[in-house]
């Protein structure tokens, strides 16, 4: 009976895709990364202009719902009580959302802007430094955080409102591609989707891993070797693994609650023991400039770049370009994880809850480590880049907390934070990897399912760690995530198509929210499908007696 519930051809889809591209990775890592790279400044190079009209697109068009009659659906019945309150709900979004790279480039992101700043400025000039600390919370801001919501929309609405016990990305795009969706189309649809998560696990794990290495060599003197990556990686993969087999209120939510609190104290401690005024003034003013320059700052590509009068940086290619396909490769994942947390509220409290505490927990990161660093090495006290640039950034991110009155302690409490971030966000991969190759999901994937994920999420990239190409991965994921682009637009066409026929349909509306009663529609629909037929069928016979 279990076994009939895995949906066998997403499955294996998913298998055969990602060991079809790690094999070779793996037996022929130079050549295979050189042709994952080339096909990487192609896109990143040629389809900029679509990848950044996709961000503004979906800020644009999430804003739109939140304040329209669609935004007004609870995702639920008429008596439906939100399933986690919104500290837990917060919490769960935010770290599977954001995970242990949040630690990584929250504190150290400044340094390369710093040293090679957009807009042609000079590097390390008065102005690199305004720009070093504001595009890292731009990056990391609303335009990230909406790309990542607007899979929610059509997947929570099937799932609650509809009551479709099915968590797939093909799944919300039924409205538009119909039956479609049960074939080879739906299949690929959802093993694009599993791929694109996989490669994304895989970066997670090359930034954090040597990240907590650090951490533990800094507090116990072991050697860094991959020896101890390895222990590590089996660490974090058993916490997830448990947390994932929990289940979503006893793992997951505990797991995130602990995550988040600590993460409280860790930036509060910061903000308190470090620079506080010069933290304070530079997170404002950088979300000044943010303001001032938001649409410049969300559509420049350097058009002129190859013409001789100026000069090409490659910024845009490398950074915001390159971000904003991360986002789409992580959307469906993070969307089908807050649809799923975000029963009985309803369609504006999910859409502008996710952006706005989304964006609020990376400025807070972005802001407190970022700029504490950014003090650092404006004040002389230590020479943050010349650090990095000699021994790398997860060496420089552990120096940096060294700085603080018990240097040693908040290392201990760091590493920890980004053991528990590392779980958090494998606990919800492996959670919705499990949900989307079962063919219905009542309450929860089954566990062995789950289980089963946990352990090949740490499995891959462990592989490819011993052969040094975590990021060649990173790389392929994000290339083969291209189609994703056209799937959000897909995703946001089926919401509205199936929202504004059931408000259209729907008689219980009652501002400010709008209840949908599925059942009650598709009755009232099948009796005037009956009344039409019998009205044809009495002028066929009318015409009929004519004759």
């Amino acid at each position: 009976m279990r076994a009939k519930l895995i949906d066998w051809p997403t499955f294996i889809g998913a298998l055969i895709l990602i060991l079809g591209v790690s094999i070779p990775l793996i037996l022929f890592p130079e050549q295979g990364a050189e042709v994952v790279n080339i096909a990487n400044e192609f896109m990143t190079g040629n389809f900029g202009v679509l990848y950044l009209l996709v961000g503004l697109a979906a800020f644009a068009f999430l804003l739109f719902v939140a304040f329209s009659k669609n935004g007004q659906i609870k995702l639920g019945n008429k008596d439906a009580k939100k399933e986690f309150g919104t500290f837990s709900w917060a919490a769960m979004l935010f770290a599977a959302g954001i995970g242990s790279s949040i630690l990584y480039w929250g504190m150290i992101e400044w340094a390369y802007y710093y040293q090679g700043p957009p807009f042609g400025i000079t590097p390390e000039s008065k102005d690199a430094i305004e720009w070093a600390s504001a595009y890292g919370i731009f990056h990391w801001g609303p335009i990230a955080w909406a790309i990542y919501t607007l899979p929610a929309l059509p997947i929570a609405y099937f799932y609650y409102v509809r009551k479709k016990p099915v968590l797939k990305i093909s799944e919300a795009a039924r409205p538009v591609l119909g039956s479609w969706v049960d074939g080879p189309l739906g299949v690929i649809i959802d093993v694009l989707f599993m791929f694109g998560l996989m490669g994304g696990a895989g970066t997670t794990l090359a930034l954090g891993t040597p990240m907590i290495a650090e951490g533990v060599n800094e507090l116990t003197g072991i050697p860094i070797t991959l020896g101890m990556k390895t222990v590590i990686m089996l660490i974090c993969t058993l916490i997830f693994a448990v947390s994932a087999y929990s289940g979503l209120k006893r793992g997951i939510k505990v797991l995130s609650d602990i995550n988040l609190w600590l993460a409280i104290f860790v930036l509060g401690f910061i903000f308190l023991f470090g620079p506080t005024l010069f933290i304070s003034e530079t997170t404002f003013s950088s979300l000044g400039i943010i303001m001032d320059n938001f649409f410049r700052m969300a559509t420049w590509l350097e058009p002129f770049g190859n013409l001789a009068e100026f000069t090409e940086t490659g910024f845009p290619e490398s950074w915001t370009i390159f971000y904003w396909a991360w986002w789409v490769v992580y959307a469906p994942f993070v969307g089908l994880f807050v649809a799923r947390i975000s029963r009985g509220r309803t369609i504006r409290e999910m859409i502008l809850g996710t952006i706005i505490y989304g964006t609020l927990g990376c400025v807070l990161f972005f802001g407190i480590m970022g700029n504490f660093g950014l003090y650092l090495q404006l004040s002389g006290s230590f020479d943050v880049i010349g650090f990095m640039n000699e021994y790398g950034a997860p060496a420089a991110i552990i120096e940096i907390l060294h700085q603080l009155p018990m240097g040693n302690i908040m290392i201990a409490l760091f590493t920890i934070l980004a053991v528990i971030f590392l779980a958090t966000t494998f606990d919800s991969s492996s959670y919705i990897l499990a949900a989307v190759v079962q063919k219905e999901v009542q309450s929860e994937p089954l566990r062995w399912n789950r289980l089963f994920w946990a352990f090949s999420l740490c499995l891959l990239p462990l592989v490819l760690m011993y052969v040094g190409d975590l990021e060649t991965l990173q790389t392929a994921s994000i290339v083969a995530g291209f189609p994703v682009i056209f799937i959000m637009f897909l995703l946001a066409w089926s919401f509205m198509k199936a929202s504004n026929s059931d408000i259209q349909e729907s008689k219980d509306y009652e501002p400010p929210t709008i209840h949908i009663n599925r059942r009650e529609i598709v009755e009232r629909l099948r009796k005037r499908k009956n009344k039409d037929a019998k009205h044809s069928a009495l002028e066929a016979m009318q015409d009929k007696e004519i004759e």
